[in-house]
């Protein structure tokens, strides 16, 4: 039950986080069309930016494991 709650937690907040450190960049380039093509390697964050993506995309995935953990293990 808690690893349930944690699990969406987890991705609702990286996500947010995630999509925070898209914004950061944007207000601070004025580049949104780097974001909307994300597949080309045109953004360059700032070390916070940097960062702050980061630690969205690790709390996404570890709701990826713990959704992997609380299906087969659970």
């Amino acid at each position: 039950m808690y690893l349930v709650v944690a699990e969406q937690l987890l991705m609702m907040v990286g996500l947010g986080v995630f999509v925070v450190s898209l914004i950061l960049y944007v207000l601070r380039t004025q580049d949104l069309k780097s974001v909307l093509v994300f597949w080309q390697a045109t953004i360059s964050f700032t070390k916070r930016e940097f960062m702050i993506n980061r630690i969205g995309l690790s709390m996404m995935l570890l709701a990826v494991i713990v959704r992997f953990y609380n299906h087969f293990m659970g």
